[in-house]
């Protein structure tokens, strides 16, 4: 059984709304409406936003950037979808100190853009690769990890073929030394370096990650049906935390 992450059926977090979300949504992606779900599980007013759109909505707090294969992940994983129109707005928004979330697709779109450090490479056995997998929380210091408790081992899905997380020495030395990884494996599924499955940015507001927490925020989307571990899939907790931070 996974260590649970404290007794959170009896923490009570602030029943507050997000003010609101962005959703990017490029040619190719799929799990838009799923994460889109999260956030307004999670308070959030959603807008949808299209990749050829130039201006994010007004008083945007989150951008989401969802998993998927946009535009069928051609020259390079999230490499076209980094020079979409739309994400100028996103830099822009982040740059003033916003939230930004990016999810599977997402966090090889932020890579590209220059949000996040690093790069995903091709899984190291070169297959595509879906099913759920052991998370280990690294940091309680950020809006998206502030339910959990530092070293805490959940259990989340994955599906990616690019999810081989690569950076250079020194960034991966500065990611540590400023505890800016957020996640790692338990059982590295694609041969990320130092495990590593999700960081943050320098200011702790822009978070990448290749597992997809949108698809385990409720007991029921657990693929053992009697699974009881928390009172909530184990991403519920995620979302509640950015919840906390943004309302």
């Amino acid at each position: 059984m996974r260590k649970a992450a404290r007794q959170h059926g009896h923490r009570k977090l602030p029943d507050r709304h997000v003010k609101k979300a962005a959703e990017i949504v490029f040619p190719g992606s799929n799990c838009d409406r799923d994460l889109a779900v999260a956030f307004k599980a999670a308070g959030a007013d959603v807008d949808m936003v299209w990749h050829k759109d130039t201006a994010l909505p007004g008083d945007v707090d989150i951008v989401g950037v969802p998993g998927g294969f946009s535009f069928g992940d051609y020259l390079r994983c999230g490499a076209i979808a980094a020079n979409a129109p739309i994400v100028g707005a996103v830099r822009a928004h982040a740059a003033r100190g916003g939230y930004v979330l990016g999810i599977c697709n997402g966090f090889q779109v932020l890579t590209e853009t220059g949000l996040l450090p690093g790069a995903l490479l091709r899984n190291a056995g070169l297959k595509y690769i879906c099913k759920t997998i052991g998370l280990r929380v690294e940091t309680s210091q950020s809006a998206y990890t502030e339910g959990y408790t530092a070293g805490d081992v959940i259990d989340i899905p994955i599906a990616h073929h690019d999810g081989n997380y690569f950076a250079d020495d020194d960034t991966v030395r500065a990611l540590e030394a400023e505890d800016r990884v957020a996640f790692r494996y338990t059982d590295n599924p694609n041969g990320s370096l130092r495990d590593i499955a999700g960081i943050l940015s320098e200011n702790r507001r822009v978070l990448g990650l290749m597992p997809h927490p949108e698809r385990f925020t409720e007991r029921r989307h657990h693929y053992d049906s009697q699974w009881a571990e928390a009172e909530q899939g184990w991403a519920h907790y995620l979302f509640a935390s950015v919840k906390k931070h943004l309302s």
